[in-house]
């Protein structure tokens, strides 16, 4: 497993950009709401801990992961925003419609980084499990949110 070995919430302060001027937007799915706000603060304490200041970071929650793509858009075309980030959590089930959410949802925040100037991060979790979720969402493996924030505050720092 990637994450068996790795703290996702583990990052060198010295290593990041200072992101006191940068700006943020966070699109957060309501489904599986427990894991997606485990994720929430994860990226909100480390974007807040290297300096982003609270009045540049805006959060819009939308229904499922599915919906991510739409949010983070309409972020990126109706404010100055430096990045996005997009936090989901898809958990396999019984059937196929776990693959075609997973798939359609990184290939509509991969199109988002093409197509627009504005880098946005993919904070989903797809995992197997229950559990596998709150092991990435601040459990036992820390945090993926965390891990996004420094992502989103390196890819706005490349951008500018």
């Amino acid at each position: 497993m990637a994450t068996a070995n790795k703290n996702l919430s583990a990052y060198d302060k010295t290593t990041i950009p200072n992101a006191k001027d940068l700006r943020f937007g966070i699109v957060v799915s309501e489904w599986n709401e427990s894991i997606t706000e485990g994720l929430y603060q994860g990226a909100i304490e480390a974007l807040l801990d290297c300096g982003a200041q609270e009045g540049n970071v805006h959060r819009w929650n939308v229904p499922g992961s599915f919906e991510l793509t739409f949010g983070a858009k309409k972020m990126i075309e109706t404010m100055e925003l430096d990045a996005v980030i997009a936090i989901g959590s898809v958990i396999q089930g019984e059937t196929k419609h776990f693959d075609f959410v997973c798939g359609a949802t990184a290939q509509g925040i991969m199109d988002l980084n093409v197509h627009t100037k504005v880098p946005v991060i993919f904070c989903v979790l797809t995992d197997n499990t229950m559990q596998q979720a709150i092991d990435r969402s601040g459990g036992k493996h820390g945090n993926k949110g965390a891990e996004a924030a420094i992502a989103a505050i390196k890819m706005a720092s490349l951008g500018k």
